[in-house]
């Protein structure tokens, strides 16, 4: 731990940049770019870069084997052997990798580049993820997003800082936890015994769709929203409900009820708002591609997790002690629930050039070049 001294040096540090920094703003020294692009993510373990690092919560990712095919060789808060999805869509707008929001580092001219608010664990609710105690529910992360831009505001000014964030990349993936840490999590836990699947799903869409307009009204106007991918086939669901390897019918369940109620709600809250603001991601074919023909995408499986024990490599937690393949490359899932490096390459890929099956009402590649025209 550090000591009181050293944490004082250091915020005094990152003040005197911070003030160093506006004053380059205030004398022109330091231009703002018009053509950059901010990039906001909000979510889960999914696209988490290291929030839970800074917190006392057992849902991180601090520890090897994770990081040990990042740039640095090291854990970083990614639940990923390298880069997540946010990462690997940051290379293809051209822009630094985006920093987690409760990062020291984050700070001056990187806030420039966007922040990471998401946090392994949570869902669209705030019961979901209680076992993990101290994570950073989505009403947080968009009180975070409200002080970033005053943070922002006083580098730059509102007018800027508003045409900053108008103008930015938004993800955000949530509702998987939803389910395998809510609602399935145990047996007849408390939202199965409150609401039948069908109402349940009824009832996070709509809930979500609170959360999308809190988004709109904080200023995001190009918002990627992952629908849910195939949770009876993570190697975690195989180890849990799976004899024979074959996807669990229940949890399949899940994403074929909800994200055809999410793709609408979008559909509705785009035509109320009159623009194309939130672009629908599904998360469920993206992965089903691989997951259901592996060799195709140059995988040895799609089933047994790299880095794990048990069935499939999926009880448990990725730990030093974990069985750990030699070539993450051949393996769609590094850990229990989280594809590999190459897997999140092949999922971005369609958020880049997917078609509306894929993205809608539009792609990625379609949304940069739309915007280069304006």
């Amino acid at each position: 731990m550090a000591s009181s001294s050293t944490t004082t040096t250091t915020t005094t540090s990152a003040l005197s940049l911070s003030l160093a920094f506006a004053l380059a703003v205030l004398l022109g020294t330091v231009q703002i770019s018009h053509a950059a692009r901010a990039f906001y993510i909000f979510g889960d373990s999914l696209v988490d870069s290291g929030n839970n690092n800074y917190l006392a919560t057992t849902a991180r990712a601090d520890q090897p084997p994770y990081g040990i095919d990042f740039p640095s060789r090291r854990p970083t808060g990614r639940f990923s052997n390298g880069l997540n999805v946010p990462d690997i869509i940051s290379e293809h707008i051209g822009s630094e990798r985006v920093l987690p929001y409760l990062s020291p580092e984050l700070d001056g001219e990187k806030l420039l580049i966007g922040a990471n608010f998401a946090s392994a664990g949570i869902g669209i609710l705030n019961d979901t993820g209680i076992q993990f105690a101290n994570i950073i529910r989505i009403t947080k992360q968009l009180h975070y997003f409200v002080q970033y831009q005053q943070r922002l505001s006083f580098l730059i000014g509102e007018d800027e800082t508003a045409r900053l964030v108008n103008g930015a990349l938004v993800l955000i993936t949530l509702g998987g936890n939803d389910f395998v840490n809510n609602y399935y999590l145990v047996p007849y836990s408390v939202r199965s015994r409150e609401f039948s699947l069908p109402d349940y799903i009824r009832y996070l869409i709509s809930e979500y769709r609170k959360i999308l307009i809190m988004l709109y009204e904080l200023g995001a106007r190009q918002v990627l929203v992952t629908g849910v991918g195939p949770l009876g086939c993570v190697p975690a669901e195989l180890a849990l409900r799976s004899r024979t390897g074959q996807c669990d019918p229940e949890l399949q369940r899940v994403p074929d009820m909800y994200n055809p109620q999410l793709v609408q709600m979008i559909s509705e809250v785009n035509a109320e708002i009159g623009s194309d603001v939130f672009v629908a991601v599904n998360a469920y074919r993206m992965h089903m591609d691989f997951i259901s023909n592996p060799r195709q995408y140059g995988f040895v499986t799609s089933k047994i997790a790299c880095c794990g024990q048990g069935p499939y490599n999926g009880i448990g937690l990725c730990t030093e002690l974990s069985n750990l393949c030699p070539d993450r490359n051949i393996f769609a899932f590094w850990d229990a629930y989280h594809p590999t490096e190459r897997a999140n390459r092949i999922i971005v890929s369609e958020y880049m050039t997917g078609s509306v099956e894929y993205m809608n009402p539009m792609n990625l590649s379609t949304i940069l070049a739309l915007d280069s025209r304006t």
